[in-house]
């Protein structure tokens, strides 16, 4: 799928013109649909994605459960395949959509030439690995310090803020795959919750209630 320089601007308005002709000829466009697989851990990574729009969950898989690492949303990247693209090293991650995104592909062999020629690449990328070293911080002292209950509320309000829903229509077992955790807990979890006047479980999925509302 085609896209102007003016409308690439649109989305990254920090990169200079040069830098915007260069994605122009070598980067592709693509509307992915919600629930797709783009990265499989194993994988030669050798596109890598900038969300336009939409949102993606990156993930790990152990004895079949599923570990939630990150979400990128839009103006943002995936610093593990980025990492893995300029070291010509097999994903150690998998990547779904979560939402239908539109999404601009770099291709890895160009992206190594441009982060040496183009200070605005950098700065993108430096920002993603200050942002997932943040968030890998607050997630291990959740770990560390908060009860299930505190972790889930964040998880939802968290998923809520960047969904933009109140409602969101998750099952248990989902969660509890990106909370590793087992459904029964979450359950038992949203239950309390639930007396806390926290969430509402409806049919159309879980309603988050945050003071004030």
């Amino acid at each position: 799928m085609p896209l102007a320089i003016t409308e690439i601007k649109k989305f990254l308005p920090g990169f200079e013109n040069e830098l915007l002709e260069e994605i122009a000829s070598h980067g592709q466009i693509k509307e992915v649909p919600e629930g797709v697989e783009i990265l499989k851990e194993g994988q030669y990574v050798k596109v890598i994605p900038i969300v336009l729009e939409g949102l993606v969950k990156t993930f790990t898989r152990a004895e079949e459960k599923e570990l939630l690492l990150y979400y990128i949303g839009p103006a943002q990247s995936c610093i593990m395949s980025f990492s893995a693209g300029l070291t010509n090293a097999p994903s150690r991650i998998f990547a779904l959509t979560e939402d239908p995104s539109l999404l601009l592909l770099l291709p890895s062999e160009k992206l190594a030439k441009w982060v040496k020629q183009y200070p605005q690449i950098n700065e993108l990328f430096f920002q993603q690995y200050n942002l997932r070293y943040t968030e890998m911080l607050d997630t291990i002292n959740s770990l560390l310090f908060d009860k299930l209950d505190q972790r889930l509320y964040n998880y939802l309000l968290e998923k809520s803020k960047l969904k933009g829903e109140k409602i969101l229509p998750l099952r248990h077992k989902h969660i509890a795959g990106e909370l590793g955790t087992a459904r029964e807990v979450i359950t038992r979890v949203i239950k309390r919750l639930e007396q806390e006047g926290k969430v509402r479980q409806l049919p159309e999925g879980i309603e988050i209630i945050q003071a004030g509302d």
